[in-house]
This record gives C-alpha cells, sequence and structure tokens, in this order.
C-alpha cells in the first residue's frame, strides 16, 4: 500500500533541494572531490529519465559516491563538516535510490551498506534536527527494497532494523504530530516482511507501545483501566474527522494501518497485544468512532486478522467487549468497501459461531478472564449466583483471576474494584465452605483494605462483602 509522504518531511526536502550550494568553494575547502562533484551534477536538477539512464550506464560510480568503496570515502564521509552538503545529499541519495533499482542494488552489495547512515541516526537528540531525519528516510527506503528485493532474510536488514526503529519510534513519541507521522509511516514502509514485523515485534516496548498510546488518546481511554473502553459511551461515526485527544484522521489512519500490517502475523502477536494493550475492546471503541469509511475498513481487518488467529483468546474478549453487537450495527450501515464487507461477514460468522453455545456462566467466565468488570446483568442476579458460585469456585482459575484483578488499583475506573467486591460478597454467602481459599488468594484482606478505598461505591461493595464474612461468623 503506498502512501504519499508525510507533508512535513515534504517541505524539509523541498526547502533543502532550493538551498544553493557553494560547490566550488566545498571542492577547495576538501569537503569533497572535483570526481564526487562531476558526479553529483551529472544527476542533480536533471529530468528523472535523463537521471535514470545515466546512473543505470554505471552504478558502480554513484554507488561509491553514496556509501564508499574499497580505496575511496563516500560523498558523506568526505563532507562531513558540512551540514549542509550532508543534507543535500541525504535527500539526493534518496531520490536517487526510490527511482533507480540498479543503484539500489549496488548500494546493497557493499560489505555494510547501512553503516554511515545508521551512524548519523545517533548524531543529535534533537527530534527536529533534519539529519537523523533524512538519514531516516533514506534508511527507510533502502531497507524496504532490500527486504523485497530477496525471499531470503539478510542479515545486513536484521542487524539495521532495531537500530532504525529505536529512532522510528523517538518520532512518534515526539509532541509535533508532524514528526509522529514521519516515524508512523516510516514504520508502514519498512514493514513488508515476516522478517521485518518479527523484529518490530521483539522491540513491542519501544514500537507498539507509542503507537497504542496515540490509539488510547483517540479513543479518550487510560492504559489498563479507562471505563471507556468497555462502556461503549461514545456515539458511532461522529461528523468530526479528528478523533478524541486531538488525534488527527490522517496520523491515526497510519497507525492503524501499521498494526493492520502487523496482525498478519496473527498467531505471534495477538496474545501478547491483547495482554498489553487490551487491543480488543479499544478496536471496538476505535470502530464505534470511526468517521470514515477507510479507518473502519483497517480496524475490521485487524480484528478479523487477531480474532482469526486467536479464538480461544480473543473471541471472549470479544464477545466481553460487546462486539457482536456493534457487528450488528455496522451490518445495517452502508459500507461500501468489499474488503470491509468480508471482514465484517467473517467476524460476524465467527462470533455468532462463537455465541451460540454460550451459556451465562460462560458469558461471566468470558468477562472475568478479559481481565476488566462491568456491571453485566450476572453480577446482580441472585438466581445467577444460587447457580453457579459452586462452579465458579471449582473452576479455580476464575477465583484466581479476581484476585489478580481485585489487586489493582484501577485509579481512572473504580467501578471494576466495585463489582470485585460484590462477586467475593456472592460466592461467600452461595459458598461459604470455599471462604479458606478465597482468604488463601487474600481477598479477604483486600476487601478489607478497600473498605477505606476513596471511591464511595467502592467503600459499599467492600463493606457489603466484609458483612458476608460476618454474617457466616456469627451465625456459627
Amino acid at each position: 500500500m503506498s502512501l504519499a509522504p508525510p507533508p512535513y518531511l515534504s517541505s524539509i526536502q523541498n526547502n533543502i533541494r532550493a538551498r544553493p550550494i557553494p560547490w566550488d568553494g566545498a571542492v577547495r575547502a576538501g569537503n569533497l572531490s572535483e570526481e564526487q562533484l562531476k558526479t553529483i551534477k551529472s544527476v542533480d536538477k536533471v529530468r528523472k529519465e535523463q537521471r535514470k539512464q545515466t546512473i543505470e550506464s554505471d552504478p558502480g560510480t554513484y554507488g561509491t559516491l553514496l556509501a564508499g568503496g574499497d580505496s575511496s570515502p563516500s560523498v558523506l564521509e568526505k563532507a562531513q563538516k558540512r551540514q549542509d552538503i550532508i543534507q543535500y545529499i541525504l535527500v539526493l541519495a534518496t531520490d536517487l535510490v526510490t527511482d533507480v533499482s540498479a543503484l539500489a542494488n549496488t548500494i546493497l552489495e557493499r560489505p555494510d551498506p547501512y553503516k554511515q547512515y545508521l551512524a548519523l541516526l545517533a548524531s543529535s537528540n534533537n527530534p527536529e534536527d533534519p539529519v537523523p531525519l533524512l538519514a531516516a528516510t533514506f534508511l527507510t527506503n533502502l531497507i524496504a527494497y532490500s527486504l523485497t528485493a530477496s525471499s531470503k532474510p539478510a542479515k545486513r536488514d536484521s542487524d539495521a532494523l532495531p537500530k532504525l526503529y529505536s529512532y522510528l519510534s523517538k518520532l512518534v513519541q515526539a509532541q509535533d504530530s508532524g514528526l509522529q507521522d514521519i516515524g508512523v509511516q516510516h514504520m508502514s514502509t519498512v514493514l513488508r516482511s515476516k522478517q521485518a514485523k518479527e523484529l518490530f515485534w521483539k522491540q513491542k516496548k519501544e514500537t507498539t507501545a507509542p503507537l497504542f498510546d496515540i490509539l488510547r488518546k483517540a479513543a479518550g481511554a487510560a492504559k489498563d483501566s479507562d471505563s471507556t473502553l468497555w462502556s461503549g459511551a461514545s456515539s458511532i461515526r461522529s461528523a468530526d474527522t479528528r478523533f478524541g485527544g486531538g488525534v488527527g484522521l490522517q496520523l491515526m489512519y497510519h497507525v492503524l494501518l501499521v498494526i493492520w500490517q502487523l496482525s498478519f502475523e496473527g498467531e505471534t502477536v495477538g496474545a501478547g497485544l491483547e495482554e498489553d494493550e487490551e487491543v480488543v475492546p479499544l478496536y471496538v471503541q476505535l470502530l464505534r468512532m470511526s468517521p470514515k469509511e477507510k479507518t473502519t475498513r483497517l480496524l475490521l481487518s485487524t480484528l478479523n486478522n487477531l480474532l482469526s488467529t486467536n479464538k480461544n483468546t480473543l473471541i471472549p474478549a470479544a464477545t466481553t467487549a460487546r462486539l457482536p453487537a456493534l457487528i450488528s450495527n455496522l451490518g445495517g450501515r452502508h459500507l461500501t468497501d468489499e474488503d470491509a464487507l468480508e471482514d465484517l461477514q467473517a467476524l460476524d460468522k465467527m462470533l455468532d459461531e462463537y455465541t451460540k453455545g454460550q451459556t451465562t456462566f460462560d458469558e461471566y467466565a468470558d468477562e472475568v478472564q478479559s481481565g476488566h468488570l462491568r456491571w453485566t446483568p450476572p453480577h446482580r442476579n441472585p438466581t445467577f449466583w444460587r447457580e453457579n458460585a459452586k462452579k465458579i469456585m471449582e473452576n479455580k482459575e476464575l477465583p484466581k483471576k479476581l484476585a489478580e484483578i481485585t489487586g489493582k488499583s484501577w485509579d481512572t475506573d473504580k467501578k471494576v474494584l466495585a463489582i470485585a467486591c460484590n462477586d467475593i460478597g456472592n460466592l461467600v454467602r452461595e459458598v461459604p465452605e470455599h471462604r479458606s481459599t478465597l482468604e488463601r488468594l487474600g481477598l479477604k484482606a483486600r476487601v478489607m483494605e478497600l473498605m477505606t478505598d476513596s471511591d464511595e461505591q467502592v467503600r459499599w461493595e467492600s463493606l457489603k462483602a466484609v458483612g458476608e464474612w460476618m454474617r457466616y461468623s456469627m451465625e456459627r
């Protein structure tokens, strides 16, 4: 999928292209050789077709200019004290390898083709410095070409990609949305192979985490605990072309594109994305908010890729996040994109097959296993607890999960703690013979601790739960 260059990057490149360089003075000062200047002028400011013919007639000379040779330094090495020349060459080099595959192949044949450009990534800590930014752009284009030029993973790419990913991740975390968009689009450009995606995932704390920070900002959610992810509070398809938190539509689309590309390795990344980022409820919420069909298409396709490869773990999370109802709602909208319609039908079928066999107990178990509780009907249904409390305790994993949920602070969604206390109190009331199990899991101590919580609902539900323990003790 080809994307238009980021406007901010194009602006920088165009300004550098238009900037006059005193080439003759640079030669006199020893910042480049006569031969290098001659080579530069043969392809600079000429028509693209003419440039292509010139390079293809002698790709080795241009490869040496940009990457050096056995005894010849590259123009970057020669002009290392001249920032204006380095910036100009980085822009020119990107144009040349993008337009002329013969040159890209020639550079890639060198022993360490990325070395000089990787060094420039660390030349400044300022994300707005054009040198590392332009070096990253050159590397992105050359590595992307390398990844697709051969069916076998190349060691040069495996060595270079982690360094490039680290730099791009810093751009994604910048305050400037223009820099963020450059980082995200460059990530998308290189995620063209299984090798690139696996290396990207290996650095997930650097790579995927800041992308999901943008997605959560767009959804108006905080990590781990914001209730809007589970409540479905936002309306479907607002007229605004910006998501929450001021996240622009184009940046949002590019972030979704990167996660979509990653989702094709669903077996590798699916469980981790749910565990680390709560990808399913987040995507359900974003799907409710999606203002354009192009974002809806990516959201549906990503969910389909992830759920189809992680049915046992992610479909329960999807039902808890009320994806089936949303899919039915989307089915009534006039989607025109064939891929979106196909993914919508696949998700509908997948979820329908799962929910057909669901009991109320299954729904409750799925919710607990998702790690996030809502006031769904079972929690306050006395009949449910009479019929299922013993089954819940015999499950063993569900009480452990309740202990795990209760052990978190849930600072931005205290309701979860209130619901957990409600459930614990119901278990003590209905199956008091299992009190010792709950106590061994630390639930009695935690519930007593929550009696002094800052949230009124948490205090009330914890007081009721402790009351069940006390009631049983007094009855004895």
